[in-house]
């Protein structure tokens, strides 16, 4: 079936997958993660694609996972169905981006909040441009450490990535540079042709040696420790769905998490 909530193209050898609800801020529904997986697997599988490159098509990259669906088909999920869906869609999806063997390079705009930040993060590379923010507010309006891939202390620091989990507050693409989360911050109107310069300029590398070295570094921050801890924070994050807090968060509904989250 042809995609709808993605849309798949490549530029010779650079693969680009946009996600393609830009009325909903590229909000990630069930069916924009599926499509968005498969594209994944596509351009790995793609001899003749090197660099693959993820961008969100209007505004903002994502404004994080579609809320709103999950309100209306989700809400009244067993233990057992929430952490079914969640570790394929939000957790194995992600490290399947993680683990491309092909550069991976993250285009943001305007908002990129939560699941949105999640799946940027995972991408070897982040180019943002000047008027693009980031947020993590879900402990704050959930009341639970609703973060599926728990990838902040890795690519901010533990400090950092308390900060902006605590306070659920908005940063700048200006400090995300600054921090060390992404690796260009440019104008809005070059955004496109300067992620375009940089995953041509890596695609004239062999594929082999960056496959290798991209399984290298990986291999360093998994020696680290990373898998384990992401591994063990999924599980944390499926039980902090059983607190009072949570519970009370939910019954308030949607609306009231929505309005806490842009307040902050």
């Amino acid at each position: 079936m042809a995609d709808e909530q993605i849309f798949y193209e490549t530029r010779g050898a650079i693969a680009w997958i946009w996600l393609a609800r830009p009325l909903q801020r590229n909000a990630q529904s069930r069916q924009l993660l599926d499509e968005l997986d498969a594209a994944i697997v596509r351009a790995t599988a793609d001899e003749a694609v090197r660099v693959v490159v993820l961008a969100g098509q209007g505004d903002h990259f994502s404004a994080g996972h579609d809320l709103k669906e999950a309100q209306a088909s989700r809400a009244n999920f067993t233990v057992e169905e929430r952490y079914a869906y969640e570790e394929m869609r939000y957790y194995d999806h992600c490290l399947r981006i993680m683990d491309c063997p092909k550069p991976t390079i993250a285009v943001v705009q305007g908002a990129c909040i939560a699941a949105g930040f999640m799946v940027a993060s995972v991408c070897d590379l982040i180019i943002a441009s000047d008027d693009a923010s980031f947020a993590d507010p879900v402990v704050r309006t959930l009341g639970a450490a609703a973060v599926e891939v728990l990838i902040h202390p890795w690519v901010l620091g533990a400090r950092r990535a308390k900060e902006i989990l605590f306070t659920g507050d908005r940063f700048s693409a200006a400090e995300a540079l600054s921090w060390g989360l992404v690796n260009r911050v440019v104008p809005r109107a070059e955004l496109e042709a300067a992620a375009t310069a940089l995953a041509e300029r890596i695609a004239e590398a062999q594929p082999f040696s960056l496959k290798l070295v991209k399984r290298s570094i990986n291999r360093t921050m998994d020696i680290q420790g990373m898998r384990n801890a992401l591994n063990a924070h999924f599980d944390t994050h499926q039980l902090s769905h059983l607190s009072e807090a949570f519970k009370t968060a939910k019954e308030a509904g949607l609306a009231a998490a929505i309005a806490k989250g842009k307040g902050s």
